[in-house]
């Protein structure tokens, strides 16, 4: 049977090619030497509303150095990455510093074809209080906190809709 993929008319873009985040998800790395700061993996799967999976979404995030600053020659604090088929995404960084009275976090910027425009959420490696994840209705705040499995892995899993949907905020 032969399989229909969507084209430009059909679906609205933008259109990313596979190797467009190949490399970009590593920030352990800068110019070939390791960078400074607690290493960690954060992970985590993207789906629609109805739980199944977003292939090839991109997610861009950008944090502060271990030390909480964002502008230093040490640390790129920017990667990209995207989904498999699964809708698993991964990235390796180093743990941030809390920075300008604001708790430790990890910004996500998500784009993909069809979504109208760019999503943003954060995350947050405990409940806290800071004052983006205070603005957050109480009820859901718990969807901005990552869950640690192991000594250095995280797991944010995000939910484009539905009743269990990831907080998002507007620019």
């Amino acid at each position: 049977m032969k399989r229909l993929v969507p084209t430009g008319e059909m679906t609205t873009g933008p259109f990313f090619p596979r190797e467009f985040a190949a490399g970009a998800n590593d920030l352990t790395v800068l110019d070939g030497q390791q960078v400074e700061g607690e290493k960690i993996e954060i992970r985590g799967r993207v789906v629609q509303g109805d739980g199944k999976p977003l292939d090839n979404l991109v997610l861009e995030i950008w944090q502060a150095d271990p030390s909480g600053r964002y502008d230093t020659p040490d640390f790129l604090g920017w990667g990209r990455a995207a989904t498999d088929a699964s809708g698993i995404y991964v990235f390796r960084t180093v743990k941030p510093g809390s920075a300008d009275g604001r708790s430790a976090h990890v910004n996500f910027l998500i784009l993909s074809s069809g979504l109208m425009r760019q999503l943003q959420t954060v995350m947050f490696f405990e409940e806290s209080g800071d004052p983006v994840f205070l603005s957050v209705e109480k009820s859901v705040r718990h969807r901005l906190v990552a869950k640690r499995q192991g000594a250095n892995r995280y797991v944010f899993d995000i939910r484009l809709r539905g009743g269990e949907e990831t907080p998002f905020f507007d620019d």
